[in-house]
């Protein structure tokens, strides 16, 4: 045994893939829909650590891997999280999970004051470890300047996901509340023929702000030829016009307002047109708008929607492409080759990652993190929480000109979860000795964890439910989010079956997650100066 320590000694960067994949490995395994994920990487890492001290990698390796991690977090959820902060259900959501963690905060202040043994390094780790908060561990081990908080939160990690998921399973047990069934969005579109007398001389730009919102009007068939908008003159009784939304009920208003229903598609109701998504893998498309897009084409086309992530979106002329978007369209099949030459029509573009946005918004994220702030008797900096912020923004506006800030989810989720797989061998690596020397002598650790996340999984679930009315499925997602760990929502929306916890996590999460970090360096500033 003492020649393999010392051969993952002597090899460091073979140690810690190893460890991957193993913490992977073990990660996978279910038992009774309860499973560590990625978490478990930590846990193989401490053995690791324990067993062979000197194989750890440096500290900034796995500070790469938390800012990769953080940075793709961003990215994928500023949108729903700053629609979060304006929304009703988004400050109702923001407010349960941020009375729960601050309870949790002074739940963690009292027990450094109360208990000899709890000291602050560790305590801070179970504060982390409790919230399942990667990131909150990495800004108390730079406050205290050692590993010992690792310790801490690797005790408290597997209630922190363990007891939220049973929480969820519990109450959906006995209580069985009533969840509204999912409504599967999906994009429509009507072949509608013109029957309605005040319809006629208005053209398809001027249906487009008055027909209701999220219809769009994209073609029209007359006389056995097909246009699209900017191309066809006024319309005429007995024209067919192709209508597209996602909303039914908003589909069928427009359809009353034009004429009759009279096919689902053009192909199926005329036969001249073919109805294709094309893959926007060609770099040069990325920021354009649709209008612009339409000004390169040497083929006359309707643009239909586009469809980004699993969301199908109707599209305008102002509407930009992103790289690894689908866009559906309507064209004569003889120019189909070149609508595929023009959007390059590639899966490859799922995968393609603008490394100048990377750098600039990484570069921007840690320079805002870096600028000091200043509170009354609290000085600190947000650390990897500005880097945060900055990629939330990022990924609400997407992109700026030519400069495309987001990237394909696929690439985005490797990125990420690559990211905190590093971080967590890294730490967990780092922290094995003193690990299994603070489990040995103490089991304050365990029980402050086991505390602290049951009332952080009750406290926000309860007042969602009962102080703000929120259903049940949503309820549940804000109180995953508060509590953090992807494992905690993947159980949850399996097992209520609704988008609505995925949601509310996405909501919550990004929040939660600056909550902590700067929870953890007030902590530290009063502790401190105590």
């Amino acid at each position: 045994m003492t020649e393999l320590a010392d051969f993952l000694t002597a090899q460091p960067m073979l140690a810690l893939f190893a460890t991957i994949a193993l913490g992977h490995m073990a990660g996978a395994v279910s038992i009774r829909g309860f499973s560590l994920g990625s978490g478990a990487v930590l846990f193989v890492a401490l053995a690791v650590g324990a067993f062979a001290p000197g194989a750890a990698m440096p500290s900034s390796m796995g500070a790469l891997g938390l800012l990769l991690f953080l940075y793709g977090v961003g990215l994928a959820y500023g949108k729903q999280f700053f629609d979060g902060l304006t929304s009703p259900l988004g400050l109702k959501a923001n407010a349960a999970s941020v009375i729960g963690v601050l309870i949790m905060a002074v739940m963690t202040v009292a027990s450094i004051w109360l208990f000899p043994d709890a000291s602050l390094p560790e305590t801070l780790g179970v504060f982390a470890g409790a919230g399942t908060s990667t990131s909150s561990l990495q800004a108390a081990m730079a406050l205290t300047g050692d590993n010992l908080p690792a310790t801490g939160y690797s005790v408290a990690y597997p209630f922190g996901v363990a007891i939220p998921i049973l929480v969820i399973g519990l109450y959906n047990a006995v209580f069985r509340p009533k969840i509204a069934p999912q409504e599967r969005i999906s994009l429509k579109m009507y072949a509608v023929r013109i029957e309605n007398g005040y319809v006629v001389g208005k053209t398809l730009h001027d249906l487009a702000g008055w027909l209701p919102d999220g219809v769009a009007a994209s073609t029209v068939y007359r006389d056995g030829e097909a246009h699209s908008a900017e191309v066809h003159g006024p319309l005429q009784l007995g024209d067919v016009v192709l209508i597209t939304g996602v909303d039914t009920e908003q589909m069928l208003k427009a359809e009353q307002m034009l004429g009759v229903h009279v096919g689902d598609t053009f192909r199926r109701s005329h036969g001249e047109l073919d109805y294709l998504r094309l893959f926007v893998s060609n770099t040069k498309l990325a920021g354009l708008t649709i209008r612009e897009v339409k000004k390169l084409l040497k083929v006359e086309t309707s643009f239909l929607h586009v469809r980004r992530v699993d969301e199908d979106i109707s599209v305008t002329l102002d509407s930009t492409l992103e790289i690894g978007d689908q866009i559906g369209v309507l064209a004569h099949i003889e120019d189909i080759p070149e609508l595929r030459r023009v959007f390059g029509d590639s899966v490859r573009a799922s995968g393609e990652i603008s490394f100048i946005g990377i750098g600039v918004g990484v570069a921007l994220g840690l320079g805002l993190g870096a600028i000091p702030i200043s509170l009354p008797g609290v000085s600190f900096a947000l650390g990897f929480a500005g880097l945060l912020l900055v990629a939330l923004y990022l990924g609400k506006i997407r992109s700026t000109g030519r400069l495309t800030w987001t990237m394909p989810v696929p690439a985005n989720l490797a990125l990420r979860n690559f990211g905190l797989s590093l971080f967590l061998a890294q730490v967990g690596m780092s922290s094995g000795k003193t690990f299994v020397e603070t489990v040995s002598h103490s089991g304050l650790y365990l029980l402050l964890g086991i505390v602290f996340v049951t009332v952080l999984s009750l406290t926000v679930l309860l007042i969602c439910l009962y102080v703000f009315k929120l259903p049940f499925d949503m309820a549940a997602g804000i109180m995953s989010g508060a509590t953090g760990n992807p494992a905690i929502i993947a159980f949850t929306s399996r097992t209520l079956g609704t988008d609505k916890p995925d949601i509310g996590y996405a909501m919550i999460f990004p929040s939660m997650t600056i909550l902590k970090i700067v929870v953890i360096h007030v902590i530290g500033a009063i502790m401190g100066g105590g």
